[in-house]
């Protein structure tokens, strides 16, 4: 068994910004990352971030993820990282265990920052399986980490914001995007990326969902369907569009199953993507001594993510007997930071499933 103070799951956005805190207020840090590298979803985006100069405005994603990367730097001495490591269990006793190279390893930890992420939802429709079917991850990670093209021709599913800047992503590398297709019926992502692809000449089709697939060895063609005010399918509204790529942009869901083996308390909560623990008011979760942070307690924008990641940094270590010099005036900022992004239209969501697992902690 291996004594650590803190041990941080998850090298994302998330992750990395708890551990520049806990690191600054003098905490021993362990991240381990499943990943051959730190970043996340980061590493994968290209496009640059709205928000602030504090959540790097202006700057793409994956020099964000060199940014946090590097802020560790001057930590070295005080911090360990474990690449290409799968955490296997979390337990009550605060035992981690991990999974490198076929061995197997055994943690102890003080407190435990549970920042793994999210992954992505699928649809159910006929022939779903067929190659030339991706998530938009994967897509973004064939395209902007190894510079592979999915296909030519692509049908996108979801009309969020990924679902919009991965389809102008491939239209800039040469592919055409056929249609964008919407089950809601509003255009779900922002404004200023959804005109950028009609300007282009693609349609963004509301209230349309897929019904099937076609193809022999791999995908040929796609079948859409329109659907009424009530989600249901519209007879003789169907449509085939010929395409060798589809590409699915149907939101995330919390990878919240570390949390729920150590019998956690969970809740199921739309509006934050599905399970996601019942925390307290610091990001603590019905376990003592173990937190969260990210998209891992509801899905919501990269920026929220390094800002609620900087805050349970900083609530961890303090717990644990390393307080921060500028602890209060962090805190405060950090939660300001919180509250500004959340504020306009696109984080009514969030308000709303973070008020109702605040009524479920009082439950």
């Amino acid at each position: 068994m291996i004594e650590k103070d803190l041990i941080i799951i998850g090298g994302g956005p998330a992750g990395l910004k708890a551990s520049k805190s806990a690191l600054e207020a003098g905490a021993k840090v362990l991240i381990i990352e499943r990943n051959p590298e730190l970043g996340g979803q980061l590493i994968k985006q290209t496009h640059k971030f709205f928000g602030s100069e504090k959540q790097y405005a202006k700057t793409r994603g994956f020099n964000i993820a060199y940014i946090l990367i590097s802020e560790l730097a001057p930590f070295k001495e005080r911090l360990e990282i474990e690449l290409d490591t799968t955490v296997v269990g979390l337990y009550k006793d605060y035992v981690v265990t991990t999974l490198k190279n076929e061995i197997y390893q055994k943690y102890h930890a003080k407190a435990i920052i549970v920042a793994t992420g999210a992954s992505e939802k699928v649809l159910a429709f006929e022939n779903n399986d067929l190659p030339g079917i991706y998530g938009a991850g994967a897509v973004q990670t064939l395209m902007n980490l190894y510079g592979v093209l999915p296909g030519k021709e692509v049908v996108m599913i979801g009309s969020g914001n990924i679902g919009l800047i991965v389809s102008y992503q491939l239209m800039q590398a040469g592919v055409k995007v056929k249609a964008i297709i919407e089950a809601a019926p509003t255009i779900g992502g922002y404004k200023v990326h959804a005109s950028k692809i009609s300007r282009l000449g693609v349609p963004i089709l509301t209230s349309t969902t897929i019904k099937k697939a076609y193809g022999t060895d791999q995908l040929e063609k796609v079948e859409i369907i329109s659907l009424d005010d009530n989600w249901q399918e519209i007879a003789g509204s169907n449509k085939i569009i010929d395409a060798d790529t589809l590409c699915v942009s149907v939101g995330l869901s919390p990878m919240h199953q570390l949390l729920s083996m150590a019998e956690i308390k969970m809740v199921c909560i739309n509006e934050l993507g599905g399970m996601v623990p019942s925390i307290s008011a610091i990001h603590e979760t019905s376990m003592k001594n173990v937190f969260v942070c990210g998209d891992v307690v509801g899905i919501e924008e990269a920026s929220s993510a390094m800002v609620e990641g900087a805050l349970t940094g900083l609530i961890a270590a303090e717990r644990i007997g390393y307080t921060h010099p500028e602890f209060n005036e962090l805190k405060n900022d950090y939660s300001i930071q919180l509250d500004a992004l959340r504020s306009g239209p696109f984080g009514k969501k969030s308000r709303i499933g973070l008020d109702r697992l605040k009524v479920s902690e009082h439950a």
